[in-house]
């Protein structure tokens, strides 16, 4: 039944992504309407006595849960229409994934009960590493368009949204905020991934791709914070670390799943 809800919450999606921005009231009661169906559907299919549904798809889909819950509250603050049309569209594609490829079902039992943390931690690191990403697009547009404005394009509905963001200076405060946010419980998701690795591989630390992937994200957004504190880096430098790092941490879980489960039909958490 929560299927229904999965297409409901993606229609609802695509409708507000599209919507004048304008409509203010429509916009943030359809996104926050959208976003208690897509998290309903979501608890409905992860969660079950004693087991966990878990595979690429899903955990796509709970980020994008997550980074729309970002976004509404973020666009409160500040006025970013921008980032509407690139998050909830995208969000619309991924709240239907679990329905194609639902993923595989890890028991609990023998586990430890923290081992739910860690999930909701990674998820909550890779939600806020996506928001940042999704911020460094908007950013890397509204910088070119300072640059290089376009007669042609001009009173186009994305220049609307581009004209109605917050200063560029603004936007990168917010963006070094998000990552410095989002590294911190991408250090805890590496931290507690070592405690459970014994549990889920019998081994005390793994070196796989996945492993290998989020460890270089790590490093990518720890060295941007290191250079932004202590050299002042900003700009096109802090937007290709941001899309660089994201890239990775995207490849690490949700690309190495969806090669496992998609396209050697594999299983294995």
């Amino acid at each position: 039944m929560y299927t229904y809800f999965f297409v409901l919450a993606a229609l609802l999606y695509v409708a507000c992504g599209f919507l004048p921005s304008r409509q203010r009231i429509v916009l943030s009661a359809g996104t926050a309407l959208a976003w208690l169906l897509h998290g309903g559907a979501l608890w409905a299919d992860m969660i079950a006595p004693g087991t966990l549904r878990i595979g690429f798809a899903i955990v796509l889909s709970a980020t994008l849960w997550v980074s729309v819950a970002a976004f509404w509250l973020e666009n409160r603050n500040f006025s970013l229409d921008g980032l509407r049309v690139l998050v909830l569209p995208t969000a619309a594609v991924a709240v239907v994934l679990p329905v194609l490829f639902p993923g595989s079902v890890v028991p609990l039992e023998g586990k430890s009960s923290l081992f739910p943390w860690h999930i909701a931690i990674a998820i909550l690191a890779y939600s806020t590493l996506t928001i940042a990403a999704f911020h460094a697009m908007l950013m890397a547009v509204q910088e070119s368009r300072l640059h290089t404005p376009s007669e042609a394009s001009k009173g186009g509905w994305l220049d609307v949204a581009i004209e109605r963001l917050p200063a560029l200076l603004t936007m990168e405060r917010l963006l070094f905020r998000l990552i410095a946010f989002g590294f911190g419980l991408l250090t805890l998701t590496v931290l507690s991934g070592v405690v459970f690795s014994e549990q889920l591989f019998g081994m005390a630390f793994k070196w796989d791709h996945k492993t290998i992937f989020t460890m270089l994200s790590w490093a990518l957004f720890g060295l941007l914070l290191a250079g932004r504190f202590w050299r002042g880096w900003r700009g096109k430098t802090a937007l290709r670390f941001t899309l660089t790092g994201f890239a990775t941490l995207l490849l690490a879980y949700v690309g190495s799943r969806f090669v496992l489960e998609v396209v050697l039909h594999r299983s294995l958490t």
